[in-house]
């Protein structure tokens, strides 16, 4: 009898029968060798830039170095000479100049006694008798122009011959050199015991007359020519006749013979002075004629006229009348 089976059936023993002829699992396989690497892929487009972060805070500072060694000392004998020349060297600053007080002391060098009101001393200046050769006496040896000159040049200068040379030595070098100190100890007597006007001067005049020799004597030789006695340079006749006019004239008069300072005999005028001695003249106009505060006459110098102005009017001048 023949039995049929179903496909079902036939599955199922077909699978059996696999599962009864299937081994144990052997152990896994070692990894195959890797492959060639492949060709790289095109690159792609770069990506547009981002916007820029915000700063960052900023960092501490960082700690001080250490100090360098100190370096080699300077022996007190080199930092002495350091001080010294840096001392010799130094040059203070200028010290703002008084004009009034320049032109008193310039008044004081021209006859300090009618300038303070003061009476001559008796006899001759006691350093009068170490010369031959001028002849004058009395109040006129005490003046300080009689023996230094207008120029200030003494026997190198104006006064060097005639009858107002007396030998004696200008100023004009030594001011330069010497300091008020040592120019207020001459004044003293502190050189020459016969140079000693402390008892005819205060001390507050001799620090003006000082002050003038500082600060206003001048070099007249840059001004004046001492063989023509005419003043050097071109001049403005206009200026120095505006100026005589305005600051001159009403006391002098328009041709400068309202006032005589000399004699009848002997007249002396504006234009007499400008061309007979225009080294008395400049003094005179820059400082003022001496008297109480110069009431005598005003100083130019203190009405901010330069040494071209005064030589404008030393100018017109010498074209006054001299007699």
């Amino acid at each position: 009898m023949r039995t049929r089976f179903g496909v079902g059936a036939l599955l199922v023993v077909a699978t059996l029968g696999l599962a009864a002829c299937q081994g144990a699992v052997g152990p896994a396989g070692t990894q195959g060798p890797m492959g060639p690497v492949g060709q790289p892929g095109p690159r792609g487009e770069q990506g547009v830039q981002g916007l820029q972060g915000p700063q960052g805070q900023q960092g501490t500072q960082g700690l001080q170095g250490t100090q360098g060694e100190q370096g080699p000392g300077v022996p007190p004998e080199e930092v002495k000479t350091m001080i010294q020349e840096a001392v010799a060297a130094y040059i203070p600053p200028p010290v703002p100049v008084d004009a009034a007080v320049v032109a008193k002391g310039g008044r004081l060098y021209d006859d300090w006694m009618a300038e303070i009101g003061a009476p001559a001393p008796a006899g001759n200046q006691p350093l009068w008798a170490l010369q031959t050769t001028n002849a004058r006496t009395g109040a006129i040896t005490y003046r300080c122009k009689e023996c230094h000159g207008w120029d200030y040049k003494g026997a190198g200068g104006a006064y060097g011959a005639g009858s107002h040379s007396t030998g004696f030595p200008g100023i004009y070098k030594a001011v330069e050199t010497l300091t008020r100190e040592q120019l207020v100890d001459i004044l003293k007597g502190g050189a020459d015991y016969r140079h000693d006007f402390s008892n005819s001067m205060t001390d507050a005049q001799i620090n003006e007359l000082v002050t003038f020799l500082k600060d206003g004597v001048i070099n007249q030789a840059l001004y004046i020519d001492y063989a023509t006695k005419k003043p050097k340079g071109a001049m403005d006749l206009s200026n120095g006749q505006q100026r005589f006019g305005r600051t001159c004239s009403n006391c002098h008069g328009d041709d400068g013979k309202k006032v005589n300072f000399g004699t009848d005999a002997a007249p002396e005028y504006v234009g007499t002075i400008a061309s007979g001695n225009p080294w008395e003249f400049t003094h005179k106009a820059l400082n003022g004629q001496p008297g109480p505060d110069g009431a005598d006459m005003p100083a130019v110098s203190t009405r901010g006229w330069t040494m071209k102005d005064v030589m404008d009017v030393l100018a017109y001048a010498q074209t006054l009348p001299a007699k």
